[in-house]
């Protein structure tokens, strides 16, 4: 009995949990809806542009993120007349680290969050600003929880029993307002934290319930659409219908992304100079981004995916194979962009992918096209970013007729097989050494 009530949590940690989910999450919010509108204003200006505009801005945003990561930035290594003193804190990265990879840092200090790196917070919102704002084919929601988890650990800071759960409600937080769905961004969270074995405890989920409801509300009172979900309106035909569809869409969407996730982890881990990155990732961008304005259009080739999406919807005469080549083509942009330097995340232009990726399918299948496209996205996120968890939180808060939403959930399942065993096939092809955030993470005495 001793041993139980020992390890039960006392309300006085879950009360300290839920209020610093909520101090977390309410700067937190504040912050992403205002960066995210910046940002949206700054897309919204170049999609509006010349065809060479487009194409030619993204790749400046690319050289922006990195001189600002790479010159901007410095090695905490460098000594002496090297470094300005006043960059100790505030320009120095760790020596090996992932500059412009948001979600390494949210990962590797999950559970241990008081080892967060808010202090490079400004200087990475600049390179997402060049990367995101300029039109890279990056997206919004690992800049929303990187704001949120920085937030939640600065506040955090002069009181360390708060400094946990304010950084966890703020990144659940932040995706929350950002989707305007609680449920996305407390799973989002919690899902991310378990790749470096956070715990799943009481305290810790009640500091993302907290920060998510939080997101959530003042999403909903500020009457903010930062971003657009395809939500399905009809049921496929018959139940075979809807399971050939699961089948055919988890495949292709889980497949495309999960392999594309891969290219981008493979880049990762190559120990390249920055500037030969940029230019071999930036010659295959800006390859892909014509090839897309050719066979698409112009705004299908710029942002997290929201023009490729509004294309192929109305768009009239577009062919299976042109949907089926703008789709190959995002997902090696996201891939290059990220190889690059660009700085951004992968759920949003994951989502794009695998929304195209379900609506290759949609003629032959005879289903609704925004059924294809949500079952796609879906299952984008599941096999690419190998989040499940997440993308069922999604499928069951956006909604639709019961049959859709079943057919939703089914090709989350089978895509994250299809993304498993594509991401397997790659690192069976092309070998590579595990990471900082794959390497075996160390843990500290106390649990939260």
């Amino acid at each position: 009995m001793r041993e139980v009530l020992a390890s039960s949590p006392l309300p006085s940690t879950v009360a300290i949990s839920a209020l610093g989910g909520v101090l977390g999450g309410s700067v937190a919010s504040l912050l992403v809806v205002g960066f995210t509108e910046v940002l949206k204003a700054m897309l919204a200006v170049i999609s509006r542009q010349d065809t060479w505009v487009i194409i030619l801005v993204p790749l400046l945003g690319l050289t922006l993120s990195v001189l600002v990561l790479y010159r901007l930035g410095l090695t905490s290594e460098m000594q002496g007349s090297q470094r300005p003193k006043w960059a100790a804190k505030w320009r120095s990265f760790p020596p090996g680290a992932a500059r412009s990879h948001l979600t390494d840092d949210m990962v590797t200090s999950a559970g241990v969050e008081e080892r967060f790196p808010w202090r490079l917070t400004p200087l990475r919102l600049l390179a997402i600003c060049a990367t995101v704002g300029l039109g890279g084919p990056m997206g919004t929601e690992a800049p929303a929880a990187y704001l949120g988890v920085a937030t939640g650990s600065a506040l955090g800071t002069p009181w360390r029993r708060l400094l946990r759960p304010a950084a966890v409600g703020g990144g659940a937080a932040g995706v929350a307002v950002l989707m305007g769905i609680p449920l996305v961004g407390i799973a989002y969270i919690l899902e991310l934290g378990r790749r470096h074995n956070a715990p799943l405890n009481v305290e810790r989920v009640t500091a993302a319930l907290a920060g998510g409801i939080v997101g959530w509300l003042l999403n909903s009172y500020l009457g903010v659409n930062l971003i657009r979900l395809v939500v399905p309106k009809e049921p496929p035909h018959s139940f075979y219908q809807a399971m050939i569809t699961a089948l055919l869409v988890g495949a292709l969407s889980g497949s495309i992304t999960s392999i594309s996730g891969a290219a981008i982890y493979q880049a990762k881990a190559w120990q390249a100079n920055p500037v030969v990155r940029l230019a071999l990732g930036g010659l295959v961008l800006g390859a892909a981004a014509v090839m897309i304005s050719v066979i698409a259009a112009p705004s299908a080739a710029v942002g997290p995916g929201g023009g490729a999406i509004q294309w192929v919807e109305t768009a009239t005469g577009a062919s299976v194979l042109a949907v089926f080549a703008v789709d190959i083509l995002r997902a090696v942009a996201t891939a290059a962009s990220s190889a690059a330097g660009g700085c951004g995340g992968l759920f949003v232009p994951f989502l794009a992918i695998g929304d195209l990726a379900g609506r290759v399918f949609a003629p032959s299948l005879k289903v609704p096209s925004d059924l294809a496209g949500a079952a796609g996205a879906a299952g984008g996120i599941s096999g690419g970013y190998h989040l499940p968890f997440t993308a069922i939180a999604l499928v069951l808060s956006q909604g639709g007729p019961r049959l859709a939403v079943l057919t939703c959930l089914a090709t989350v399942v089978v895509a994250s097989f299809a993304g498993t065993g594509s991401a397997l096939l790659v690192d069976r092809m092309w070998p590579r050494g595990l990471t900082d955030v794959e390497k075996k993470p160390e843990r500290d005495p106390y649990s939260f």
